[in-house]
């Protein structure tokens, strides 16, 4: 056991982290300190003055474990990678269930205008992120047609190589004929990139002209195009409302902290880009259960996490409220921007002006937040009844609901007449799938077509993995969703009670139209006792276990053809002696296909026209010939 006394004695007068843990081992809360001695013996001693939270947290220590680091800074750093990582109950934790999209200027040779919602430091330029997809998709699309930018993620092309429908119609250079000037394009860039940061000005009158003249022509559906494309490009840059004089870029950073258990915490960052307003962005906070709940410990917090996945940092972040340990959270900003990052407070002036236009800003949207908040609630607990229903009706619990948000495992099998078999498993928390717990499987020792056997594999895998201590698999589920019937259940349950745990199976019963219109499961201890619970009546379940089924199943058929795919393009070339990658793509490419390569090497010049293709040589022709048994 534990001994916290004895271990408190050991902590070093150092900077570092250290790692609360109950009694399962959970680590439930991550902090710094400038000294690991002082700050964790803190928490240990009388607890008359601790704010409820912070006694409840206590309360649950079990155990702690703490890493030295460096600096403060270094501290800092691994405080926010550590919070990242395990997500403690008592952190103020960003959410980060959604990705907003990004427009990227790409670091290539011919850079290219695309859509990501990864953003990486990967020397591209990032504009974003936005809520807006579909405007997104809209402004790439424009952008490439007005500036005649490349589309094509091709960075090098063969002698000869034909271009494509682009360039035929005016909408690309052709960086493919060796003909396009540099000069020219890097201008076309240019012009992309201004209109990104704000200069949107010059684009939008284009478009308002072209919009007339091919109304004026009676061409309705292109000016309806053209409009489209208007809309995107200001729903993407807002307004000029105000303009910073001495500050050509900044973010302004406002953090509304509930004092309300039933209401969201939230953040807004609000970004200008050559002294103009560009951008308005909203994350909630899970903060109900932090122990850090002081404005400036929430806008800290939030800071050091936001900032550490942002690639292009801003030179200045504006606040309401200074953050705690300001010169170490700037450091920890320098770090990670590569120039120097000033958090400020402004007290007077045109930036002053601007941080009281963004709080106000801020208190209204607290009010749409709030509404769409209270609804986002009412369906988790709705959803939570329902699922405490199933678990009542299988004699897995009694009374009322308590409130939980359900983990939920699915598992589906996919193959092609038995060949290339895999198993996927979605998780779904509570309405949303959490895809950083998706699991793909290779069937490995099933052979044909067996989905019992199969499932029974990867069923085993995942809760053998359990005992072999891997994070990725040591979350167990709540409930366990099989595609299937009394068969999959079956074997999925053996599989359970063989591995020891005791988690509740039901299986998704499909009608014709290939819906689950019911729920199968095996009454406890009674091996021929099955029962199905209609879904006719309860929409709401219905809804979810349709949405989780087709997410399986999706899910299983994606990595199914993945896989396929993957030994398809091994081809039966590679099984000729000489014939490595480049040239099985070479010919690939010069032929079309194995079928008209095996034609070729029947012909009687076959051997000629095989030596020809790039990289091939007469022995390499020969050996194709010989394996196609074509002419001697």
């Amino acid at each position: 056991m534990f001994d916290i006394k004895e271990n408190l004695k050991k902590l070093p007068d150092s900077p570092g982290v250290y790692l609360h843990k109950d009694k399962l081992g959970n680590i439930i809360y991550v902090g710094k300190a400038i000294s690991l001695r002082n700050r964790v013996r803190q928490y240990f001693q009388s607890q008359k003055n601790m704010p409820p939270k912070v006694r409840s947290m206590v309360e649950n220590i079990a155990e702690f474990e703490y890493i030295r680091a460096g600096s403060e800074t270094e501290a800092l750093i691994l405080e926010c990678n550590l919070i990242k990582k395990y997500r403690p109950k008592y952190n103020v934790l960003l959410r980060d269930d959604k990705t907003y999209p990004y427009i990227k200027i790409t670091n290539e040779e011919w850079p290219r205008v695309i859509k990501t919602r990864i953003a990486k430091k990967d020397g591209g330029q990032y504009f974003g992120p936005y809520s807006d997809a579909g405007a997104v998709n809209r402004m790439v699309d424009l952008l490439n047609a007005s500036f005649r930018l490349k589309r094509c993620n091709a960075v090098a092309f063969a002698k000869g190589f034909r271009p494509c429908l682009n360039y035929h119609i005016g909408q690309c250079p052709g960086i493919c004929t060796g003909l396009a000037s540099r000069d020219d394009y890097n201008q076309a860039v240019r012009g992309a990139t201004d209109f990104l940061r704000g200069h949107d000005v010059p684009l939008i009158k284009e478009l308002n002209a072209k919009m007339q003249e091919a109304a004026e022509k009676l061409e309705y559906e292109l000016a309806a195009e053209y409009r489209g494309y208007i809309e995107a490009a200001k729903a993407l840059s807002e307004t000029q409302r105000v303009v910073l004089h001495h500050s050509s870029e900044a973010d302004i950073v406002i953090t509304m902290n509930s004092k309300s258990a039933n209401q969201e915490s939230f953040a807004v960052v609000f970004t200008l880009r050559d002294g103009k307003l560009v951008g308005r962005e909203t994350f909630l906070l899970d903060a109900a259960d932090s122990i850090d709940t002081s404005d400036r410990q929430i806008i800290t917090t939030f800071i050091r996490q936001h900032y550490g996945n942002v690639p292009n940092l801003p030179k200045e972040i504006l606040v309401d409220i200074l953050p705690e340990d300001l010169k170490a959270t700037e450091e920890f900003l320098k770090e990670g921007a590569g120039h120097r990052v000033r958090i400020l407070k402004p007290e007077r002036g045109e930036k002053r002006a601007l941080l009281k236009l963004a709080l106000r800003d801020a208190k209204e949207l607290a009010l749409t937040i709030e509404t769409r908040s209270k609804a986002s609630r009412e369906r988790k607990e709705n959803l939570g009844k329902e699922i405490w229903n199933l678990f009542v009706e299988m004699n897995r619990e009694s009374g009322n609901y308590d409130g939980r948000e359900f983990r939920i495992e699915a598992y589906d099998i996919s193959n092609t007449n038995g060949v290339d078999t895999v198993g996927a498993m979605v998780v779904f928390q509570g309405l949303k799938p959490d895809k950083s717990g998706y699991r793909k499987f290779k069937v490995r020792t099933v052979k044909g077509q067996d989905d019992y056997g199969s499932m029974g594999e990867v069923l085993s895998r995942r809760f053998l993995r359990v005992f072999s201590g891997d994070d990725k698999f040591t979350v167990l589920p709540d409930l366990i969703f099989m595609d299937g019937g009394k068969g999959h259940v079956s074997t999925a349950l053996q599989v359970i009670e063989n591995t020891g745990f005791d988690i509740p199976v039901v299986g998704m019963v499909k009608d014709d139209h290939h819906r689950t219109r019911a729920l199968v499961y095996r009454v406890m201890g009674e091996e021929e006792n099955w029962r199905e619970i209609d879904l006719s009546g309860r929409p709401l379940l219905y809804k979810y276990i349709g949405t989780v089924q087709e997410e399986v199943h999706r899910f299983a058929i994606e990595y199914h053809r993945k896989l396929r795919n993957k030994n398809a393009e091994k081809s039966v070339l590679d099984e000729i002696p000489g014939i490595g990658p480049a040239r099985r793509g070479a010919l690939l490419e010069q032929f079309g296909s194995v079928e008209k390569i095996r034609k070729t090497a029947s012909e009687a010049d076959g051997r000629k026209k095989l030596a020809e293709v790039s990289g091939m040589n007469i022995s390499a022709a020969e050996n194709i010939v010989k394996f196609f048994g074509g002419i001697g």
